[in-house]
């Protein structure tokens, strides 16, 4: 295809179709990332194998994706960036259909190894593809109108995943969602237009600077992660801890999901605008959430109360930190995004494992305090660092 076929860039109205297109595909592929979260107990009873130990499933994931986001990204630059992202949607769909027919534990986590190396491609595109199809000025509710996506995952993929795998089986979950990321597959051929390949970013006199700046936004981006996922990855384990009867999971994770779009479409309004004021109230509430949750365990009502806190102030994570990243100009936006991605993964490996560390040892009560700590410390990287997180954009 020749460079007059190719999507020039425009209004977010302008876009609609690639946008819904994106947010689709990014539905489908958190969903595949996350769907174990909900699944823990099944897994975990039928693969012989513990609950930290199942939680580790995340972290294979998560880790692929940290270390193969940023070289992948590099070497398939000059590919074009439709193709090269169906193609990781195609691998979306062989990863969940392996898991559900896997034997034994060691097959499950080599399938979810290949959804990792997808997820390593497909994110890092993704944010770059959205940030090509509008304006620099409407960045910001590009990605949070794409991000979108990535909350109706926890909306409506993780519970409906969890749902369908208390009543049939964790097995046919993973079968169902591997459907759906074929249904993906033909969608996004239809109707997500072409774009230039990654190439390489412009230099300008400021790239240093910039470079910095992509450096604190990225390490500020795992932080939040890592705090968010010490808690997330066993959140099936705190409701059940609480006194949640397990047929009830589902419809939890569902409600939860569901306020997060609370924190989507806050950012949708207000990140071209006021994006540090937005990205302090952000981790300010998902930090007093987690606090809260800590404090009022394992009284079901106090739980429930705080979890609406924390996942309300979450739905705005992605959108902040992709946003905040690809106006650094520090890189092309492919770079970019592998950077958001690897260093999200990061996180998200890092805080399965050490949420798994304290199930074993302080106990399941501390998570709270720990992931509420961490996020702190992210929240206090961005109140210094004025140039990386600008009161305008």
């Amino acid at each position: 295809m020749t460079s007059d076929h190719l999507w020039q860039p425009g209004t977010v109205r302008d876009a609609a179709g690639g946008i819904v297109a994106l947010a689709l595909a990014t539905f489908v592929a958190i969903t595949t990332e996350l769907v174990p979260v909900g699944l823990l107990p099944q897994m975990s009873d039928d693969l012989a194998v513990t609950e930290s130990i199942a939680g580790l499933l995340l972290t294979v994931y998560a880790f692929m994706v940290a270390t193969l986001a940023v070289p992948l990204v590099l070497v398939t630059r000059r590919l074009p960036r439709k193709g090269l992202l169906l193609g990781t949607l195609v691998a979306y769909t062989l990863s969940n259909a392996l898991v559900a027919v896997a034997p034994s534990f060691g097959v499950v986590a080599g399938a979810r190894a290949l959804g990792g190396v997808a997820h390593a491609i497909f994110f890092s595109v993704a944010i770059g593809y959205a940030s090509r199809l509008v304006t620099p000025q409407v960045t910001g509710r590009a990605l949070a109108l794409v991000t979108a996506g990535a909350s109706a995952g926890f909306v409506l993929g993780v519970p409906l995943t969890t749902a369908l795998g208390a009543a049939v089986g964790w097995r046919a979950a993973f079968a169902v969602l591997g459907g759906a990321c074929a249904v993906a597959v033909v969608l996004v051929s239809l109707f997500l237009p072409a774009v230039a390949g990654g190439g390489a970013p412009v230099a300008d006199e400021a790239r240093t600077v910039n470079r910095t700046r992509l450096a604190v936004v990225s390490a500020t981006n795992s932080l939040t992660y890592l705090g968010q996922y010490t808690v997330y990855t066993y959140v099936a384990v705190l409701l059940l801890a609480a006194g949640l009867q397990e047929v009830a999971v589902g419809p939890v994770l569902l409600g939860l999901g569901a306020l997060g779009l609370i924190g989507t479409a806050y950012a949708v309004a207000a990140l071209d605008k006021r994006p540090r004021r937005s990205t302090i109230l952000v981790l300010l509430s998902v930090a007093l959430g987690l606090l809260a949750l800590g404090a009022v365990f394992p009284s079901l009502a106090g739980v429930l109360a705080a979890a609406a806190v924390w996942s309300a102030g979450f739905g705005a994570v992605a959108s902040v930190f992709q946003t905040a990243a690809i106006r650094t100009r520090g890189a092309s936006p492919d770079v970019i995004g592998a950077l958001v991605n690897s260093t999200a993964n990061i996180g998200i490996g890092g805080g399965a494992a050490l949420g798994a560390l304290v199930l074993a040892g302080p106990g399941l009560a501390w998570l709270p305090y720990l992931g509420a700590a961490i996020i702190a410390v992210g929240l206090v990287v961005v109140l210094v660092s004025r140039r990386a997180f600008p009161a305008t954009p």
